[in-house]
């Protein structure tokens, strides 16, 4: 630490009127046009033709990065041990990162990664907006943001940025994200289904300054202890981000002190240069040029939310027309042209949203082993049309619970890249889509220490994951936005949340069939404990399939909600009587028979909080993943296994894969028989699509789907004339249903001078 503190004598504090901050006389918006400019002329992060200091001294720059990702690395590790919260210090919801001075990423740790580009939009937001003028940037300074239109995905991703000065230059910035338990939103907890606007979203920071000399203003912490339900982990957090950020600058200055500035300055330039020529050689390798299309669909059901305004309450769907290209010279196009429009409910996504999770799924797919850097963001393009839910570009809309869609969203992502890694014989790397991260155990009110509470429990980050090419999915161990996976203690959760584990184990029938089914979810019995109230709310899809598996296989199952208000439960349990502890088959509930009460039980999966208090019942199910190839060709020992392990009901072994317990021959004619039936049934594709076609001109489909597809035409004529040159259907085509939202993305469209 001597050697590290001695370098605070170094830093020449800029006061007002000073130099400028950047490189070489510049100041640090003029560096960042520079870099715009040469990367626009040339195609190369800033106009890099070859890397010297890669080809001059290869182990030495092996060994650079190695130095800056194991600081990020470390800090992180360390970090955790300051937070109470489990979100952080049990499930690891939090990563930080190096940044340019112009905010670039540099290196990041592990955790969750999908804030890597998000803090580097938020960092280069700063910089255009003159931040270096006013407020200022100087040593010591401390920035924070969670403003989703600047740079992040929704409130509850709290960023903590700040800048590393050397001898009066700014060389680079430290950042660190954590995911709130709560931010004071309209309805508590962190992804909150009640917002539909933005002034409902909770406590806001749009990238402010609120420290000074390496510590936080009062005015700031005092403003957090009274903007959340849940202020002790809100300040421990915060004290998380800060400790890893400075721990952060320390490793670059120890850097900088052994290898020099000059050095240093050559490599984060060369560095994110080689994550680029990486990742277009990982994509030129790896896949096949072409167009890839799996476009995923939702359920946003609020018609019978009688609190909501009546603009906002009805049932609705949300679409996202996944297209990715991989063109010849290895440059990776994602386009969501055609999604549905922005809505007045909490789904809202920003752009930095949907590159955080362009971020997520490449770092666990195409680039898991290489530097992991903006060099990637720069070798790819991407298309989140104004006015869509995927680019709100509606300054009062909601983000609160951006993840809602974004998650099913991106399966098109992984079931795409997995069909260009198949083309190219990489089959190992194949997933089909994986499970949808919900239900979210989430509400707030009394806990059992009598205090005001809110609670997200992340068990959600264990779900289902997608079926492979060469084995089953991996069961209730994996998340989209959580490349760790980790549900977590129920001891932990159980200290924070007035709720009980009365049992916890795989859901069965959630895995999606298939040669290879897909990952199964799990289901927790939660027993409300010692609160006289505490609402909570439903998260899930009841209605509709996110997306299909891959080459005949089959989705992963929607699921249900099971609510048991003013039970018994508590009267059984003193009697000593038998109770239920889980409901394997909601068609034969132990659970709907054994305990007497008022029994919500159907797929009314997405709903506003409603109180619970003790006695009361929470059935929280998590989604499985789709599967892969056909289940009929799935081994007979396999299917049998599933049923021992409860991944499957018994009476499904025969309908779904064509199973006879215990006779394999058996089995071997019983799947002859359902192919055969299969083909009497088969109608040949072109009768099938003149059957539908009708059905479109005649608009015989529900009133929101038509809404989401009219949504869809009415944002992209582009979408729209193919939509209607596919089905063969009359010029000007449309379906006759009102749009208001559409209409006022195309008036903020037409007066921002981007119609079209």
């Amino acid at each position: 630490m001597a050697m590290v503190d001695g370098t605070r004598e170094l830093e020449q504090l800029t006061e007002d009127g000073a130099a400028p901050i950047g490189w070489d006389g510049r100041s640090a918006r003029e560096m960042l046009e520079e870099s715009e400019r040469l990367f626009a002329e040339t195609g190369r992060y800033h106009g890099l033709d070859d890397l010297a200091l890669k080809a001059g001294d290869p182990i030495g720059y092996e060994k650079l990065f190695s130095r800056l990702r194991g600081g990020l690395v470390t800090a992180r590790e360390t970090a955790l041990n300051i937070s109470a919260s489990p979100i952080v210090k049990e499930i690891g919801e939090l990563c930080f990162a190096l940044y340019t001075p112009e905010g670039d990423s540099v290196a990041l740790s592990t955790g969750i990664i999908v804030h890597v580009h998000t803090m580097s939009d938020a960092i280069k937001y700063m910089v255009r907006q003159g931040y270096e003028e006013n407020p200022g940037i100087r040593p010591g300074d401390i920035f924070c943001n969670n403003d989703a239109m600047i740079g992040d995905v929704h409130n509850a991703d709290v960023q903590t940025i700040v800048p590393i000065f050397w001898e009066g230059e700014l060389v680079g910035w430290a950042g660190g994200v954590t995911h709130e338990i709560d931010i004071g939103a309209k309805t508590p907890g962190s992804v909150p289904i009640g917002p539909i606007s933005r002034f409902e979203d909770g406590i806001d920071l749009p990238a402010k300054k609120i420290g000074s000399d390496d510590e936080l203003w009062r005015d700031h912490v005092l403003a957090g202890l009274k903007g959340t339900r849940t202020p002790m982990y809100w300040t421990l957090d915060e004290r998380t981000r800060l400790a890893g950020c400075h721990m952060v600058r320390e490793a670059v200055e120890r850097v900088i002190l052994e290898d020099g500035l000059d050095t240093y300055k050559r490599f984060v330039r060369e560095v994110i240069e080689d994550g680029r020529r990486s990742f277009r050689s990982r994509i030129k390798e790896m896949t096949v040029p072409g167009r890839y299309r799996a476009p995923g669909f939702t359920e946003l059901t609020f018609g019978k939310e009688e609190q909501l305004p009546s603009y906002a309450r009805r049932d609705g769907m949300m679409h996202a027309p996944v297209e990715i290209r991989i063109t010849r010279d290895g440059v990776f196009e994602l386009d969501y042209e055609g999604a549905s429009s922005w809505g007045y409910h909490s789904a809202n996504c920003a752009p930095s949203a949907m590159q955080g999770a362009v971020w997520v799924q490449m770092t666990q797919t195409l680039i898991c082993n290489d530097k992991v850097n903006d060099g990637a963001y720069f070798g790819m393009r991407t298309n989140f049309p104004p006015g869509t839910w995927a680019n709100h570009s509606n300054p009062q809309a909601s983000t609160g619970n951006a993840w809602f869609f974004l998650i099913p969203s991106f399966t098109g992502f992984i079931k795409s890249i997995s069909r260009a890694l198949q083309a190219r014989g990489f089959v190992e790397e194949v997933l089909a889509p994986y499970g949808l991260t919900a239900n979210a155990f989430q509400g707030g009110g009394i806990d059992q220490y009598g205090n005001q509470s809110a609670t997200t429990n992340f068990g959600l980050s264990c779900v289902g994951g997608g079926a492979k090419m060469v084995l089953d999915g991996l069961d209730y161990a994996a998340a989209m936005w959580n490349p760790e996976g980790d549900m977590g203690d129920m001891e932990m959760w159980e200290l924070i949340e007035p709720f009980l584990y009365i049992g916890q184990r795989v859901k069965p029938n959630t895995a999606g069939p298939g040669r290879h089914r897909g990952g199964s979810g799990y289901e927790a019995l939660r027993l409300a404990w010692k609160t006289p109230f505490y609402e909570m709310q439903n998260i899930g899809n009841g209605r509709v399939f996110i997306q299909a598996g891959l080459w005949g296989g089959y989705p992963a199952a929607p699921l249900y909600r099971h609510n048991v208000r003013n039970t018994d439960f508590l009267e059984l349990v003193e009697r000593r009587a038998p109770y239920p502890v889980h409901e394997p088959d909601p068609a034969d509930s132990e659970l709907a028979r054994a305990v007497k009460g008022d029994h919500q039980f159907d797929i009314e999966t997405v709903t506003l909080p409603e109180v619970m208090r003790q006695g009361d019942l929470y059935l929280c199910p998590f989604r499985g993943a789709a599967g892969l190839g056909d289940p009929l060709e799935r081994p007979y020992e396999s299917v049998m296994s599933d049923v021992d392990g409860d991944h499957l009901l018994p009476r499904y072994t025969e309908s779904i894969y064509g199973v006879v317990p215990g006779d394999p021959d058996g089995t071997e004619r019983r799947r002859t028989e359902l192919r055969e039936e299969r083909g009497s049934k088969a109608v040949p594709a072109r009768e099938w699509m003149k059957e539908e076609r009708q059905r479109i001109l005649g608009h015989d489909m529900i009133e929101p789907v038509q809404r989401m597809y009219a949504e869809s035409m009415r944002l992209s004529e582009r979408w729209a004339e193919e939509f209607r040159s596919f089905w063969e259907l009359p010029e000007g085509f449309d379906f006759p249903v009102a749009t208001p939202e559409v209409d006022l993305a195309l008036q903020m469209r037409s007066a921002a001078g981007t119609e079209g």
